[in-house]
């Protein structure tokens, strides 16, 4: 074990002079080593935190405030209108300085008081211009006077210095509550394409009643609840819709990432797994001193970096009634998961990182090793993919104590979880739905060989390709897509491997070996359970991926139109082909722009949508329509005005009052039967993908919302290429994820050809205007 390799450092004897020590003089260097790194990473720390503290402004401004005070005042001028007299009056050690001393001390005071309160109202000026939204609905390319005025003022702010990734937090706008009567009218407009007549009629009754009688009550409260939290909505969402539900998170909640979609940098699984888990520690020591540049909207405005700070070192701790998120500071160690056994692998030594030949190392170690699991070991982490209550319950039982408790603290601390999986996965084109099976294993796998409790399960396959299961709760997918980025291009561009594909740097014989994790487990009965739900789960999974290159972005932007809306009309398109009729349909929009801000939900299933799909005549002129309400309600919802997020926190509010609201349930019970979401690329601009074009993410997914519905996921690649991930159920004879791929990639071929048709339209009315011309 490594803590028995370590501990052999220390050895004694007893004489009958007494106690005789002898010390390791290798196990004194790691230890000063250690402590030498640790000190450095508090002052860094430190360091950060006074610089972000005092943002927009910098520490040196205060040094030349106070030398300004002290010269006005050698000058016989006094700045602060007798205030720095007041202050030497009032100072409680006077009667042991000299006059000149405490002259002096009262003007450093005064100057410090008048660099706060700068500090203060600069973050006001900054919190004031980060509540100006009205850009964000300015059309593409044109940007009003205000707009212009706006970021010159914004600009000139962030121009003294460059921001870490926490220096805007505290002037970030809050999330506004919108107005029950501006959520009710939008909420009844998102319906009415699904309601008939009498349907829609009886909404609207029952809508307006609860605008009269209960919503004047709920909105009082909630907005109450706005001035006092910092958002009032991601508590609330986190608790209700992740930690409370008691269902399996595995598929249900969790989400995945994959790999390069072309690339193997190596196939060596040990080997890659070395330079990416060390390409995370890299991350993680940037994310805890909070050195990373925060995302920022037209390069200015600044996104809610609050997420991030759980992203290592977290894991979701089962209840019975409902779970928590345990975040701890840093970690120094990860649990590897191999055929069955759990492995303790330290990540430091000698008070750095281990690098990425020692990582492959101990990997390779473990790979090598032919142990077999214990009783009960091989598929205990099912009981993370079962229902909550039974874990809990088990969890407390039989992992209280004894070995169990110190094995389960090893995983439940750890950085993150790795499996080296005994499978080969990835995209192959000349094998058939490779994809498909590569989504499944990444989302689900054995349904026992990822921890699906922790942030997120790095997942290195036998021929190298990786993947990343993330759990929901802590995060939503942009946060773990800008850390997967950023490691996919640290590892393929900035560490790189040997011919033999093996890591770069040499081989410290010298590292102590992994440790097994031990366990006594007699609840093998309640693991099969556990086993068994997820297994039917995950069995039930129909996946598509579905990759689109016939045109991409760059065509589509010619077409003056937003890719996001596009292809939105195309899965309307697919969907009514699909089933005969519409759907309420989820896409997610991120609420980022304010503090602690998650997302929000836009209703693409909208009146000019549904109108697009149905008439053959004149659908130019309505795609374009449909096309510029899907924005307007996309810039809505980033905007905080949205319906789904400020109706939720009002039924929330409803159950805490103990008011019942038949309008609330019904909105909160209806079913999303095509759910969607972009996944974002190139957030932090590493790669140039027209460069290597190979270098692309293949993007991540979800599984299926509702039983008989879709879950779509997809990433707009470059210019000339979009991946499709598609979600449903086999048990459901209405869905086919294959069927619905095949419907998408048509409803986009036809979208294109009404620009097409057009432009050869107005081409033909050039040609015959040219050739009146001529013929006058």
């Amino acid at each position: 074990m490594a803590e028995a390799h370590q501990a052999v450092g220390f050895q004694f004897t007893v004489t009958p002079d007494g106690i005789d020590l002898h010390l390791s003089r290798e196990v004194l260097k790691h230890i000063y080593l250690s402590g030498v790194t640790s000190w450095i990473k508090r002052a860094i720390r430190f360091k950060n935190g006074i610089l972000t503290g005092v943002y927009p402004a910098s520490p040196s401004s205060w040094l030349i405030a106070v030398i300004a005070i002290m010269s006005t005042m050698y000058a016989r001028i006094d700045p602060s209108l007798g205030m720095i007299d007041t202050i030497k009056r009032t100072l409680p050690v006077s009667d042991y300085m000299t006059v000149q001393t405490q002259t002096v001390l009262s003007a450093i005071l005064f100057a410090t008081g008048l660099w706060l309160s700068l500090i203060l109202m600069l973050r006001y000026i900054l919190k004031a211009l980060l509540s100006y939204h009205a850009w964000i609905f300015e059309s593409h390319g044109k940007m009003s006077f205000c707009t212009k005025l706006w970021l010159v003022r914004l600009s000139n702010m962030f121009s003294g210095r460059r921001p870490l990734l926490y220096s805007f937090q505290a002037s970030l706008p809050r999330l506004p509550v919108p107005s029950v009567d501006d959520t009710i009218t939008r909420y009844l407009e998102s319906v009415r394409p699904l309601l008939d007549d009498e349907q829609y009629n009886q909404m609207e009754v029952v809508a307006n009643d609860f605008k009269r009688d209960e919503a004047p009550k709920l909105q009082k409260y909630l907005i109450l609840k706005s001035w006092w939290a910092t958002n009032y909505v991601s508590d609330w969402w986190e608790e209700y819709i992740y930690l409370r539900g008691r269902s399996p998170i595995m598929v249900n909640s969790n989400f995945y990432a994959m790999d390069l979609l072309y690339v193997i940098p190596t196939h060596r699984q040990a080997a890659r797994a070395g330079n990416v888990v060390h390409a995370m520690l890299q991350y993680r020591r940037k994310l805890e001193r909070g050195e990373h540049a925060p995302l920022r909207a037209l390069g200015v405005v600044p996104m809610c970096s609050y997420q991030m700070e759980r992203m290592f070192n977290t894991t979701r701790i089962p209840g019975i009634e409902t779970d928590f998120v345990q975040h701890l500071s840093d970690r120094k160690h990860l649990v590897v998961y191999h055929k069955g056994r759990f492995f303790k692998v330290w990540l430091y030594y000698g008070g750095r990182h281990l690098w990425p030949s020692e990582l492959e190392t101990q990997f390779q170690r473990i790979l090598d090793d032919t142990t077999e699991p214990q009783p009960g070991e091989l598929k205990l982490a099912a009981l993370t993919a079962g229902n909550r209550v039974p874990w809990a319950r088990a969890r407390l039982k039989y992992f209280s104590q004894g070995v169990n408790k110190a094995s389960l603290e090893a995983i439940e601390t750890s950085a993150f979880f790795l499996t080296l999986d005994d499978e080969e996965h990835g995209y192959d084109p000349d094998k058939l739905r490779s994809l498909d099976l590569y989504a499944k294993s990444v989302l689900h796998g054995k349904c026992y060989d990822r921890w699906f409790d922790k942030s997120f399960t790095l997942i290195a396959y036998k021929n190298g390709k990786l993947g990343v299961n993330a759990e929901h709760s802590w995060a939503d997918a942009p946060i773990v897509g800008h850390m997967w980025e950023y490691v996919l291009a640290t590892d393929c561009f900035h560490l790189g491997y040997t011919e033999e594909g093996h890591c770069k740097g040499d081989i410290n014989k010298g590292l102590p070996p992994t440790a097994k994790l031990q366990w006594d487990i007699p609840l093998e009965e309640v693991i099969e359970d556990s086993y068994m739900v997820a297994k039917e789960i995950a069995d039930d999974v129909d996946f598509h991926g579905c990759l689109f290159d016939e045109f991409g972005k760059g065509l589509i932007k010619k077409s003056r139109t937003s890719p996001d809306a596009f292809i939105q009309l195309a899965l309307q398109l697919a969907q009514f082909r699909d089933k005969g009729e519409f759907c309420l349909t989820y896409e997610a929009s991120m609420t980022r722009m304010f503090r602690e801000g998650r997302t929000e939900t836009v209703r693409s299933c909208t009146i000019e949508s549904t109108a697009f799909v149905r008439q053959s005549a004149q659908r130019l002129d309505l795609f374009r329509k449909a096309a510029d309400k899907h924005q307007n309600m996309y810039r809505l919802a980033m905007t905080g005005s949205g319906i789904d997020r400020h109706l939720f926190c009002l039924y929330i509010m409803s159950k805490y009052l103990n008011i019942d609201s038949p309008f609330l349930k019904q909105v909160l019970s209806e079913p999303w039967r095509l759910s969607t979401s972009q996944t974002p690329q190139q957030q932090l601009n590493m790669v140039d993908i027209n460069k290597f074009p190979r270098y692309v993410g293949a993007g991540g997914g979800f599984g299926p919302v509702a039983d008989d519905g879709y879950g779509v996921s997809y990433i707009i690649v470059g210019e000339n290429l979009i991946t499709f991930h598609i979600s449903s159920k086999f048990s459901s004879p209405e869905t086919d994820s294959y069927r619905f791929g095949q419907n998408i990639r048509q409803a986009m071929l036809d979208i294109r050809a009404l620009f097409d048709q057009n432009d050869k339209k107005e081409i033909n009315e050039a040609q015959n205007a040219l050739v009146a011309l001529k013929n006058i």
